[in-house]
């Protein structure tokens, strides 16, 4: 894509008056999220040769977006969508509208629940302090603080995250010498003293309600983990274009649930456990880690890529668990600006997912999840690649090469580690044995 031009992010409370959209000159197209008292109910695209567009027209276009949500959280008994058809609905203001049906206003009603649980924050970093000021700033401006932000400090080059932390108020600094986004999450497990442990990246900005809408999404005691929405912080370059459109993290609007059930129909093709969520967003029960142990620290950036979140939504889940997805508590991603380091994530994003199949098939023998490997991505690719020959390799096909690779390599990545693995568990027990005086044959 050689001539891709911005697109804006537009952000539109319908708790306002409905504003009529100009001309956004230098920008391709719109990306328009509607919420209601900052609650998120659904988003737009449209292109700038739609605009300018009128109070009326965003109207309809926000009825048609945001009733999926809306209905989602059963407002009333029977509630029925609105006809597609835009033409018949003759509604003349926006207001009339709420007044008529009330549903808005019932909206809000289930999001007044008080939770006081406390909760800890935790951000793993590594030489990024431009991108963490950014995200510790947006953690500055909760409605709520949390009991407790952490910075885990992964292996540093420098002394520059911890000379920013110092200058902050209420955030606690903790080195990590040993280099590994789940290794960096493990020590901030240990370091935190909530019930709740919340988890977001150093490229990220939170909503101001972020902790209120976490803490509501552990009203139900069988939830062990929650996720919640990513947007897109802005989508200025052909690489974030192509990240959100084919690999974003957006989940949607509706609030799901991924409970025993879910796993157990699922369980013979592979557990799609990378639709919970993101680990730019997610949090867990503190008691949980002690129920399915820690973040498995062959996954994720600095060891395998990627995964370490899914496989141990994974473990909940396959522990009898329950999974929440929450879209109302926000956060906003800052995605890769550049081609290169966007075909880069991809290669990781590949390598990890195929080490935690395997990993998932080593601790339970799944076998679903060798379905999913040696079946289901061989058959995605196998189209994919056919579909380019026939229609020609575009947009979609920028990374492809980059995340076949990474498949292989999550392979060979897996049964080297695994090894390693053992020899380091059969040296632990020789050292145990030893001190206890048995002798181990070898």
């Amino acid at each position: 894509m050689t001539n891709f031009n911005s697109w804006k992010v537009l952000s539109v409370e319908l708790s306002q008056e409905i504003p009529t959209l100009p001309d956004y000159p230098g920008y391709e197209r719109l990306y328009i999220i509607f919420w209601w008292h900052r609650i998120p109910l659904g988003h737009q695209v449209i292109a700038v040769n739609q605009l300018p567009m009128t109070a009326a027209q965003l109207t309809h276009l926000a009825i048609k977006t945001i009733t999926p949500a809306v209905g989602a959280r059963k407002i009333r008994p029977g509630f029925q969508a609105f006809t597609p058809d835009l033409s018949l609905i003759n509604i003349a203001d926006f207001q009339e509208l709420v007044a008529l049906t009330q549903p808005l206003a019932k909206l809000s009603e289930c999001f007044q629940l008080v939770n006081d649980t406390s909760v800890s924050v935790v951000i793993c970093t590594r030489d990024r302090p431009e991108q963490l000021a950014r995200c510790l700033q947006s953690l500055q401006n909760l409605s709520k603080p949390p009991q407790e932000i952490l910075v885990i400090d992964n292996a540093p080059s420098s002394d520059q995250t911890r000379l920013l932390v110092s200058q902050l108020p209420n955030i606690k600094y903790v080195l990590e010498p040993r280099p590994g986004l789940d290794i960096a999450r493990n020590t901030g497990i240990r370091h935190s003293t909530s019930e709740i442990i919340a988890f977001t990246d150093d490229d990220v900005i939170v909503h101001p309600d972020w902790i209120v809408r976490l803490q509501q999404s552990f009203s139900e005691p069988q939830v062990m983990a929650m996720t919640g929405l990513v947007l897109a912080a802005e989508i200025e370059t052909e690489a974030q274009f192509l990240f959100e459109t084919f690999w974003g993290f957006n989940r949607g609007y509706c609030p799901l649930t991924f409970d025993t059930e879910y796993f157990e129909q699922l369980n013979p093709w592979g557990v799609p456990v990378w639709h919970i969520g993101a680990g730019a967003n997610m949090a867990f029960r503190s008691h949980v880690f002690e129920l399915v142990g820690d973040f498995d620290e062959r996954l994720d950036v600095g060891a395998a890529g990627c995964s370490g979140d899914s496989e141990f939504w994974y473990r909940i889940l396959a522990a009898g668990g329950t999974c929440r997805y929450e879209p109302s508590a926000v956060v906003y991603h800052y995605h890769r600006r550049t081609l290169e380091s966007l075909k880069n994530q991809m290669y990781y994003y590949m390598r990890g997912h195929v080490a935690a199949l395997l990993i998932q098939f080593e601790k339970y023998k799944h076998w679903g999840n060798l379905r999913h490997l040696l079946l289901s991505l061989p058959k995605w690719y196998g189209k994919l690649v056919l579909k380019g020959l026939v229609k020609g390799f575009k947009l979609r096909y920028s990374t492809l090469f980059a995340e076949i690779s990474g498949c292989f390599s999550g392979v060979i990545y897996y049964f080297q580690n695994r090894q390693q693995t053992r020899l380091k568990n059969l040296g632990l027990t020789q050292l145990a044995h030893k001190a206890s005086g048995i002798r181990v044959k070898n």
